[in-house]
């Protein structure tokens, strides 16, 4: 995978969800994701909230790609857990993931979600572990 960037985008474009979204990758290495999410009004939920729909998304996919720029591109999520810090309202939401641990088929991998501003604020963290399929 020597360009994990490229690879990456095309991998995003790929998802039907998260061209939808509107989810853009803003740094892809070995290891390490950042993906990028503009805050719609239809994201929120009924106190004016980024609905935690939008913030599972964010990261269940930065830890698949954190996941995947190590065990290859046909990985899937076996599982993941979410924190929710702080209602996150926008403008701009950051997911970064990097991998933890990785064997011959798994990663464990950790996420955090920030809202962008002057001062970036932790809304969510997660954990999971990404599996390579037998594709």
């Amino acid at each position: 995978m020597a360009n994990f960037k490229e690879l990456g985008r095309r991998v995003l474009e790929s998802q039907p969800f998260s061209r939808f979204l509107g989810a853009s990758l803003r740094r892809f290495e070995e290891g390490v994701v950042e993906l990028v999410l503009e805050v719609r009004p239809e994201f929120l939920q009924q106190h004016g909230f980024v609905h935690g729909g939008v913030l599972s998304y964010l990261v269940d996919n930065a830890l698949t790609f954190a996941g995947g720029s190590i065990l290859g591109e046909n990985v899937v999520t076996v599982e993941f857990k979410i924190n929710y810090l702080r209602p996150a309202k926008g403008p701009v939401l950051l997911a970064r993931a990097q991998s933890l641990h990785r064997g011959s088929r798994m990663a464990v991998c950790r996420a955090e979600v920030f809202e962008e501003g002057e001062v970036p604020r932790l809304v969510a963290v997660g954990q999971g572990t990404i599996a390579r399929t037998g594709a």
